[in-house]
């Protein structure tokens, strides 16, 4: 079965290509590095040829910056019409869990609208909302940073490890559409502000954790259990803690 990854050079892309070579897929990494452009459609005809899926991990900017509606509505047009074009069986693409709740951000709202291209295209598909990866807490965290001192809001997330969702996304990649969006999150749920004070612990890194006055994820305000996966299908078994551990102890 052949696959090909658009996206294939990122962080989340270069994981989803070994996952799938390990089960044996025939796979075309496909990225701007190999001359293919999502935005412009440049080489999006030969990735996709002879392809039975198509897994999309194209990213632009990173939550507000840069222009991410254009590339998203463009990029999925481009890809969707070679999709159809080369007769791709599964269309696949990766988002984000609370992309529905989150539309007052440019960025999500971006995801929401290339999510729903995808849905109204008629192609079978799967879309794989997965909550925050264990990978980017880091960045994340960071991005709260007021003058010293990490003030987060007061929020539960569920991460998962980046290597888990690669290999869940292959196994999919394997089975039938499911015509759908499939949630997938990590074992389980925690405090972000918890999760802060542990990382920031294991890299010695003295800076103090509040709680910000209102729960605000990237400019948009959320219920307590707002970043929690509303209907889970998929989950990781590596905790935060143990993949910390062994991250540490690697270094």
């Amino acid at each position: 079965m052949r696959a090909t990854v658009i996206g294939a050079s990122g962080a989340m892309g270069s994981k989803i290509v070994r996952g799938l070579e390990r089960d044996g897929f025939d796979v075309v990494a496909a990225s701007t590095k190999t001359g293919v452009n999502a935005y412009t459609g440049e080489g999006l005809a030969a990735a996709l040829a002879g392809a039975d899926i198509v897994i999309d991990v194209t990213n632009s900017g990173s939550f507000g910056q840069g222009n991410a509606l254009d590339f998203f509505r463009q990029a999925g047009r481009n890809i969707l019409a070679a999709a159809r074009s080369s007769g791709i069986r599964h269309y696949m693409a990766l988002s984000a869990v609370g992309t529905d709740r989150l539309v007052e951000n440019d960025y999500f709202r971006a995801k929401l609208v290339q999510e729903n291209l995808i849905r109204s295209s008629g192609l079978p598909y799967t879309i794989v909302r997965s909550t925050q990866f264990f990978e980017f807490f880091s960045g994340i965290v960071n991005d709260y940073a007021v003058d010293g001192v990490l003030a987060l809001p007061s929020l539960v997330v569920r991460p998962v490890s980046a290597d888990e969702a690669a290999s869940w996304i292959a196994k999919l990649a394997s089975g039938e559409p499911h015509n759908a969006i499939v949630e997938l999150g990590g074992p389980e749920a925690i405090d972000l502000a918890d999760l802060a004070r542990e990382l920031l612990t294991a890299t010695e890194d003295a800076r103090p954790v509040s709680l910000a006055p209102t729960p605000l994820y990237f400019g948009v305000e959320l219920s307590r259990d707002g970043m929690l996966p509303v209907n889970q299908m998929l989950s990781g078994k590596l905790s935060f803690h143990d993949w910390l551990s062994r991250s540490m102890a690697a270094a």
